[in-house]
């Protein structure tokens, strides 16, 4: 009984984190029809740094910050950056329900690239789970009616490049100092953005700054909520909540943005989410997968604007 009551408590801190999260997207979305995304995440970023100093102010591991694996930890700072921008502009220029279906491809994309990168072996039930899941991200993309655009583009490469930065912290977490795969993306989108900001630049209003505070602020309570729902419950129970941000966009995008979703979105981001539930199940079971990917990556899609969760949690882990 115990067992159960942590976990039902492990899931309800989880939904209150996604709808804490897709609220998040919704200013994200609405500060997109004003601003490039460059200037939103740098922004955002900045207003980050001091939320992210208090947590990692009792941090007694890690001395410094130079990597143990530079090439690696480049490639997932890139990643990041690239994952950061590129999800903000697809939430600003596409509606909210097709963005998350096309997002919820990541647990996808991370059992595949698992294979060349973690050495991971895939058996024929997760293999036909990818291949159906990305047979949804067609259905969401190409019979809609609509032209494929930008968008369409960059909703992908974030699942991608999402993707590939939970396989390399798989890959590295265990040796890599935590300061640094905690800090690295966050720098990197500081100085990046920061270079990129003068050619982008539009001057904010009071308000709209207090909106870019409000993403930082939700984006770090969100945070607190996952990593408490991953101390009270099994990663299989909380893994799946995050499909729960499907719900919050519809509700969002009719009442806020007048976006009604149409059938095939609906259709494709079911098969989407079939896939990725089926995936997390299968990675749930003893000797089915070694490495755990999906399970493990415990966060939604890496913006690089805050610390992946399993990265805090192993700190917590470490400091005990």
């Amino acid at each position: 009984m115990p067992i159960v009551k942590s976990n039902l408590r492990g899931a309800l801190m989880a939904l209150i984190a996604f709808a804490i999260y897709a609220t998040h997207d919704v200013f994200v979305k609405f500060l997109g029809g004003h601003y490039s995304p460059v200037q939103i995440i740098f922004f955002s970023v900045t207003f980050s740094f001091p939320l992210v100093a208090m947590m990692l102010i009792g941090d007694r591991n890690d001395g410094n910050l130079r990597p143990r694996h530079p090439w690696w930890t480049a490639l997932r700072t890139v990643s990041a950056l690239i994952t950061g921008v590129a999800a903000f502009y697809a939430f600003s220029v596409l509606p909210l329900a097709q963005t998350y279906a096309i997002l919820f491809a990541t647990p996808l994309l991370i059992t595949l690239l698992a294979i060349p990168i973690l050495g991971e072996k895939v058996g024929i039930r997760r293999g036909l789970a990818i291949v159906v899941g990305l047979a949804g991200v067609m259905i969401v993309l190409r019979p809609t009616g609509a032209e494929l655009g930008l968008g369409h583009a960059a909703a992908l490469l974030a699942a991608v490049c999402s993707s590939l930065a939970s396989v390399i912290v798989r890959k590295i977490g265990q040796e890599e100092r935590s300061v640094v795969l905690l800090l690295f993306p966050m720098i990197a989108n500081f100085l990046v953005l920061g270079a990129a900001l003068p050619l982008v630049y539009k001057p904010m209003p009071i308000e709209h700054l207090g909106m870019i505070g409000v993403i930082a602020a939700f984006g770090f309570v969100a945070s607190l909520f996952i990593i408490s729902a991953y101390k009270n419950a099994e990663a299989v129970i909380v893994a799946p909540m995050q499909y729960s941000q499907m719900i919050w966009a519809i509700i969002f995008g009719l009442l806020i943005f007048d976006e009604t979703p149409d059938q095939i979105t609906l259709i494709g981001a079911a098969v989407i989410m079939a896939s990725g539930l089926y995936i997390v199940l299968r990675e749930s079971r003893a000797k089915v997968s070694k490495h755990s990917p999906v399970l493990e990556s415990r966060t939604r899609h890496e913006t690089g604007t805050l610390p992946r969760i399993s990265l805090l949690l192993s700190r917590d882990r470490g400091n005990k």
